[in-house]
């Protein structure tokens, strides 16, 4: 299973440039694959209907019981052939439909197949914690999917809805399964159901997960988003809304009725819900003239119907109610595969405008009508032999649970709206209209694109004729369903009360059809004011109208205010909480070290004048004394490293500080009115008094030995590295630093996205290094002839492009100096910091520092010609090396981020260590590396040519 799985999700991932490459005949391939993995699932069946259960289980988080279990019982077995076998039809269907000159088919294949992946492992997983996991994946495909034609505004509007309710949905199914699992103290989905926990805390959880299921499978009252959900194609309508995602809220109902079915108010819940859901669904469908909205509102109806008949919460109905399932998936697929032919070829739905297309399609026409008649339960169909199990049984049910006989009135009522709609539809699509032209073909297509839903009628017929061959296979999936009775499934049962409630439901739906024909035309369309799709749009839209108040009110754009209130939060919450906290220290030793005093000294009056400062360019520098303080006193306490990290990110932030400086101007704003600097004094001094206090309460408050102690040896034995900081960042707390270069990347998309105008990688002339030189060389060769006016000494690669009034060959010689000699210190402490002061993030900003050089010396020509790469290909290479270095110590059966180690002997020069968590460091080297280069790039070189461009455009206007 856990192969099949891995195997589909690479395919998705490589299923893009596969289709782009082939063209719409790749969805043959991918279509012979889903195939491989059904026959796959067929192959397994076989043991599991047999009575085995194949458990597949990885260790993944055992800390948090989350691991990768997989199980496939009966029932998972059914719904695993149900998702490869109905996927790929679908797959092959895609084949005939999509056009090589469409926009995003190699996109839709990829999402595809991942929707495919995710829904096959949902079906499969046991861990509660992994199936949320294929269960919010199903969400995203979804919404990918449904969206899938991105300039239809109804196509966005439609793909948001579905997002928002079926996420919500799957948030309030995690909070119960969190409920459950702390409760009942596994996280297995099988043992939770062989022994499920009890208790008002169960009973809050049960329905929690239900919020979740009824709004995956758009059970009222959240059934608004699935008839929305049709602006998808129509293979995502075909695959997604009736043989799969839908699904998987029935799935769940299906695995939770038996042993939660007495949890108060479970059993009327699902049945009222599921049987208003009917009602509404086949009421709704009788008025729509899109035939495609017709089966949507049925496959609404449809699931009604499952909810409320598993919902009953006996085996018998739950038998019963995957009868249902897997006879309308057979059905209800070629149906909106129907509507897809029907679409493509003369570019018309809605029914009043299609005439005689029966007649140029026959053969389609003909799986249409068997397809439709299995829906309304006509024999000897797979949807008869299924309706007259579920009246069946719920009439056997009812005699001991109210709860049937209920559910088996509004199945009743709910068949008759279904054949007049299934009515409804095949005269709509097919039929030749009184006073209505023949619709005519706007596009052939291919007799083949018929097989898909041809295969999936045929299905139908044949589990109609020979239904005796899965009622074993329905048997097993039900645990508890007697084994003792006559075969459940049969085509002929003689005459019965089923038999004469079918016969009734045939007349009154061919009887409401021809009224409900005149009405629709008539009256006008239902009212939407209090309907689920209303209350929606008006929860979303007070929702947009609250956010943009509250936005304008503290969204100020004022760096001051937003300051304020940061800080204020700070000042009151933490004050009142140091307020109540009575565990003071006994003893407070202000100074620790004689020579902090005169380094706190200059740090506090650098803060004052710093607050006196009248240019901006003062106050960072004064601003910028206060952490050259912090690196001292860091370095004066045993920290080499944090003083190293501290003085660098301070030279680094001192130089962006300047860089952005240089756009505005150069005095600050007027002195803000008196009120305005009392409260910034009292707000900075409550700051200050309430962090030192957090600080000396920490220290004070704790009574247990700190873990920092046994760091040390940790990160010998573990870490193989006698740096305990550089031992912690790559590989103790490797997952931290991951995050944190996550950040990083975001802050610098961040930047360039504020600044680049177009795009951010570097478009101006590329100066290469050989051309450097032989502009050098000449230079050379014209300082030995003193009667040459245009000697210039060139002591950078681009020195000859900067104005002599703007250059300064001290500067240069300097820097020409020390840039190689940076950049091996770099090195340097990139490699040593394992076992001595450095590491990446050190080394990182060492090379980040010599380009600082290169850039301030020689501007932005010089540093495009000291690196010609672009900095998002460099942060992306670092995130990429370091995510890697995580993720290969899993194929050896380690967790991830674990660190292996070689020591190489070098004989008189000693042993060189070789640990893989090196590897993640140049990692987190290159990251902060292109951080610094893309400051320098947006915050230096581009805002040079926006100068250079306005200074241009103002002498051209001054010229004028």
């Amino acid at each position: 299973m856990m192969g099949v799985i891995l195997l589909l999700a690479f395919i998705s991932l490589v299923a893009h440039p596969f289709v782009k490459r082939v063209g719409r005949r790749g969805f043959l391939v991918l279509g012979a694959l889903m195939a491989a993995a059904f026959a796959v699932f067929v192959a397994l069946a076989f043991p599991v209907f047999a009575g085995d259960v194949l458990v597949e289980h990885i260790e993944w988080i055992p800390q948090l019981d989350v691991g990768l279990t997989l199980r496939l019982d009966p029932l998972s077995a059914m719904f695993a052939l149900l998702v490869t076998g109905a996927g790929a039809l679908v797959l092959l269907y895609c084949a005939y439909y999509f056009d090589d000159t469409e926009l995003g088919v190699p996109r839709f294949a990829a999402v595809f197949m991942g929707f495919a992946t995710s829904m096959l492992g949902l079906v499969v997983a046991d861990n509660v914690y992994l199936l949320f996991v294929f269960w919010e994946a199903t969400t995203v495909f979804s919404f990918l999917l449904i969206g899938h034609v991105a300039r239809l505004r109804t196509a966005n509007s439609a793909a948001l809805q579905a997002l928002m309710i079926t996420t919500l949905g799957g948030l309030s199914m995690l909070v119960g399964f969190v409920l459950i699992v702390q409760t009942g103290g596994t996280p297995l989905l099988s043992e939770i159901i062989a022994d499920p926990p009890q208790g008002s805390l169960v009973t809050v959880a049960v329905y929690l997960v239900l919020l979740g299921a009824i709004s995956k499978s758009a059970i009222f009252p959240l059934h608004f988003w699935l008839p929305g959900a049709m602006a998808a194609p129509t293979p995502v309508s075909a695959y997604l809304h009736a043989a799969a995602m839908v699904k998987a809220g029935v799935y769940l109902i299906a695995r939770m009725s038996e042993p939660f079915s007495d949890v108060p108010g479970y059993r009327w819940t699902l049945v009222i819900l599921g049987g208003i859901t009917m009602l509404i669904g086949g009421f709704r469908a009788l008025r729509q003239f899109d035939i495609k909205l017709i089966v949507a509102h049925g496959t609404v109806s449809q699931l009604g119907l499952l909810v409320m008949v598993i919902g009953v919460g006996d085996p018998r109905a739950t038998f019963a109610g995957l009868v249902l399932l897997f006879a309308h998936a057979v059905a209800k697929a070629p149906l909106f595969l129907t509507v897809g032919i029907i679409d493509f070829s003369t570019g018309v739905r809605d029914l009043r405008r299609l005439s005689g297309v029966g007649r140029r399609f026959k053969l389609l026409t003909t799986v249409a009508v068997i397809a439709g008649a299995s829906m309304a339960g006509v024999p000897p169909l797979f949807g008869f032999v299924a309706k007259e199990s579920a009246f069946a049984e719920l009439l056997e049910v009812g005699h001991t649970e109210p709860a049937a006989y209920v559910a088996l009135c509004v199945a009743v009522v709910g068949s008759v709206l279904t054949v007049a709609y299934m009515v409804r539809f095949i005269w709509g699509a097919f039929a030749r209209k009184p006073g209505v032209p023949d619709t005519p073909l706007v596009t052939r297509v291919s007799p083949s694109i018929v097989i898909a839903p041809a295969l999936f009628t045929a299905v139908a017929v044949f589990y109609g004729l020979a239904s005796p061959l899965l009622d074993p296979l329905l048997r097993a999936s039900v645990p508890g369903t007697p084994l003792g009775d006559p075969e459940k499934l049969s085509l002929w049962h003689g005459f019965s009360l089923p038999l004469l409630l079918s016969a009734v439901i045939f007349v009154l739906g061919a009887l409401i059809f021809f009224p409900a024909r005149r009405l629709a035309t008539t009256m006008s369309p239902p009212s939407e004011r209090f309907s689920g799709s209303h209350a929606y749009w008006y929860a979303t839209h007070m929702l947009d109208t609250i956010a943009v108040r509250f936005t304008s009110i503290t969204q100020r754009g004022s760096l001051p205010f937003y300051l304020a209130v940061i800080l204020t939060v700070v000042v009151i919450t933490l004050g009142g909480t140091l307020l109540s906290v009575q565990q003071w220290p006994d003893e407070i030793a202000l100074v620790s070290s004689p020579v902090d005093i005169p380094i706190a000294v200059v740090m506090i009056v650098a803060a004052l004048f710093a607050m006196r400062a009248r240019t901006r360019f003062q106050g960072g520098l004064l601003v910028g004394v206060t952490g050259y303080g912090m690196a001292t006193i860091f370095a004066l306490h045993g920290a080499p490293d944090l003083a190293l990290t501290q003085l660098l990110v301070e030279t680094v932030t001192l130089i962006a500080f300047v860089l952005v400086i240089r756009r505005l101007p150069a005095h600050m704003a007027e002195r803000p009115k008196r009120a305005t600097r009392f409260f910034r004094l009292a707000l900075g001094l409550g700051v200050g008094l309430v962090l030192g206090a957090v600080a000396v309460v920490s220290l004070g408050a704790r009574v247990a030995d700190p873990i920092s102690l046994g760091l040390p040896q940790l990160a010998v034995e573990g870490g193989h590295g006698y740096n305990v900081v550089n031992v912690m960042l790559v590989d103790i707390r490797a997952w931290d630093t991951m995050g944190e270069l996550s950040v990083i990347l975001a802050a610098a998309t961040g930047v360039a996205s504020l600044v680049f105008l177009n795009t951010r990688v570097d478009q101006s002339p590329h100066l290469s290094r050989r051309e450097a030189r032989n502009a050098t060389r000449a230079h050379l060769l014209r300082v030995a002839d003193p009667e040459d006016p245009a000697r210039r000494m060139n002591w950078l690669l681009a020195g000859s492009n900067l104005r002599p009034e703007r250059r300064s060959i001290i500067l240069e010689v300097v820097v020409r100096l020390v840039f190689h000699g940076l950049l091996i210190l770099s090195v340097f402490l990139l490699l040593s910091g394992h076992n001595a002061p450095g590491g990446g993030f050190a080394a990182g900003l060492v090379a980040g520092l010599a380009l600082v050089a290169r850039y301030l010396a020689g501007g932005r020509h010089e540093l495009r010609a000291t690196v010609s790469l672009d900095a998002g290909r460099i942060l992306g290479i670092g995130l990429a090396l370091a995510v890697t270095m995580a993720i290969i110590p899993l194929f050896f059966g380690q967790p991830a981020l674990s660190s292996s180690w070689v020591d190489v002997d070098l004989g008189p020069f000693g042993t060189l260590p070789l640990v893989t968590s090196t590897l993640f460091d140049i990692g987190v080297y290159l990251v902060v590396f292109g951080l610094v280069l893309d400051v320098l790039r947006s915050l230096g070189s581009e805002i040079d040519e926006h100068e250079e461009s306005d200074n241009a455009e103002f002498a051209e206007e001054a010229a004028q």
